[in-house]
């Protein structure tokens, strides 16, 4: 599967990066591109990563992410991955990086949350 990254810029300093598809040693160095290209101009206060429609990522891939954090680090710029599918958070637990960005939850987590709760 082929990887797509659409990148927002959204109000307030926030950078949302939103990766589609499969991160690895093929196309990883697309994911830096697109963290690098986020401090072009106005520089950022959060960079988000918006893992939900990434189905596959390898060690090169978490590499990216790690590089992206220390880049926003130098830069002053928070870095924060969101809602990731299963199979990345689990990639992210085993790896012990979860807290370094920003302990965040599986996707399916979120959308547990999202529902009405059921009456009678």
């Amino acid at each position: 599967m082929d990887l797509s990254i659409i990148t927002r810029r959204l109000p307030g300093g926030v950078v949302e990066i939103s990766p589609h598809g499969e991160i690895d040693l093929e196309n990883a160095g697309e994911l830096r591109g697109a963290i690098d290209a986020a401090f072009a101009g106005e520089e950022p206060r959060l960079i988000r990563i918006n893992l939900r429609s990434v189905t596959f990522i390898d060690s090169v891939g978490i590499s990216a992410l790690v590089g992206g954090y220390h880049l926003a680090n130098v830069r002053h710029a928070r870095f924060v991955v969101t809602e990731p599918t299963d199979f990345v958070y689990r990639q992210l637990y085993i790896s012990g990086l979860l807290g370094l960005f920003g302990a965040p939850q599986p996707r399916e987590a979120h959308q547990d949350h999202d529902e009405p709760e059921p009456v009678g």
